[in-house]
């Protein structure tokens, strides 16, 4: 936005400074007149002669007010620049810090020493908004570079495949369309998943009263198929977890972690606890399962885009590497917490917890 040139706020606080000590200057000048001065009418220069004191001492007084005041002005002046810069400094230091940023750098941050005051409290703030600012910049960087690559393997898979066709025209061509069926189906995954996760992430959603305890249900209801297809047991437990959110959403949420925990499971006789509870404040939907050791470290990376162990490529449910982050997304959008703790006995435990609402009233 362009704007008029106009008079900077060092040179406004200069001229402040030394307009206000010209006015005190002024007004301990006239105090001294008129308190002082009088009362003295006059003095007798000699035997029977009276002369008024008064324009005696207004002629001498009058040089040296006039010289006070000039020098107050220029010490105003100067004075003012000098402690007006000083006292600007933190903020040319935020400034410098903010065309940086303009420019790119995201990196660079204020650091501003001394004590809390106004000026250390707006660049702390600074550095935090600059740090979020960098991860989050960091991280849609990289989803987008993982989420090109994604889409471009199923498209060149399909590419390679009507290659084949192309030439060699006595090729299955049922074998072919299935697997350009399969192919197709992954990309059109993924790119629901990822609108699902950009409309999560901007929280363009109508809040309404959920009860987490019916997402499950459903949930489990819904993959209830391919969980006797593993040979994995479905439990679920809980009270009413009444909330506020979306359900189409919620309920995203609760089946991708019913599925992942279906799908990352033991070969057999594995299962999935699907429980919710009330705390004072909150909801609770944990669902965990069995399976194989997970270690720490790669548990606070499963919640990333398109992150997914080696033995999960392998495995006909693969997924697309969204299940977990579109998790995380919405519950952040909830205003909710994600927690992933590894199991003792192997397996994975997800909790989120979501702001408690009072319980709706059709219920």
């Amino acid at each position: 936005m362009d704007r008029a040139p106009g008079l900077s706020v060092r040179l406004k606080l200069t001229l402040s400074y030394a307009g206000f000590l010209m006015v005190a200057g002024v007004l301990l000048l006239a105090t001294v007149w008129v308190f002082i001065l009088r009362d003295v009418r006059v003095v007798s220069s000699r035997p029977g002669e009276f002369v008024p004191i008064r324009s005696v001492i207004l002629g001498a007084y009058a040089p040296a007010t006039a010289g006070v005041l000039a020098f107050l002005l220029v010490f105003g002046l100067l004075g003012g620049w000098v402690l007006a810069g000083r006292m600007l400094a933190p903020l040319t230091r935020i400034t410098h810090a903010t065309r940086m940023a303009t420019n790119g750098s995201l990196s660079h941050r204020v650091r501003l020493p001394g004590r809390e005051d106004e000026f250390r409290e707006l660049a702390d703030a600074f550095d935090k908004m600059l740090a979020r600012l960098e991860a989050h910049v960091a991280e849609q960087r990289r989803f987008a570079a993982n989420a090109s690559h994604e889409l471009r393997t199923p498209l060149a898979i399909s590419k390679a495949l009507l290659d084949v066709a192309r030439t060699d025209p006595g090729h299955d061509t049922g074998e072919l369309i299935a697997r350009l069926h399969t192919v197709n189906t992954r990309a059109i995954d993924l790119t629901e998943a990822l609108l699902l996760l950009s409309r999560a992430d901007q929280r363009s959603f109508t809040r309404e009263h959920v009860d987490l305890s019916l997402m499950a249900e459903e949930a489990t209801e819904t993959l209830l198929p391919l969980a006797e297809k593993r040979g994995v047991t479905l439990e679920t437990r809980g009270d009413i977890a009444p909330t506020i959110g979306s359900p189409a959403l919620l309920l995203q949420l609760t089946s991708n972690l019913v599925h992942n925990a279906i799908v990352h499971n033991l070969p057999e006789q594995g299962t999935v606890w699907v429980t919710t509870g009330v705390r004072p404040q909150t909801v609770v939907l944990t669902v965990e399962n069995t399976g194989a050791q997970v270690l720490p470290e790669l548990a606070s990376t499963l919640t990333e885009p398109f992150q997914r162990g080696t033995e999960r490529v392998h495995t006909d449910h693969a997924g697309v590497g969204l299940g977990l982050a579109i998790v995380k997304t919405i519950t952040r959008a909830h205003d909710g917490t994600l927690t992933l703790t590894p199991r003792p006995a192997g397996g994975l435990r997800v909790t989120v917890e979501l702001p408690a609402a009072s319980p709706h009233p059709d219920r």
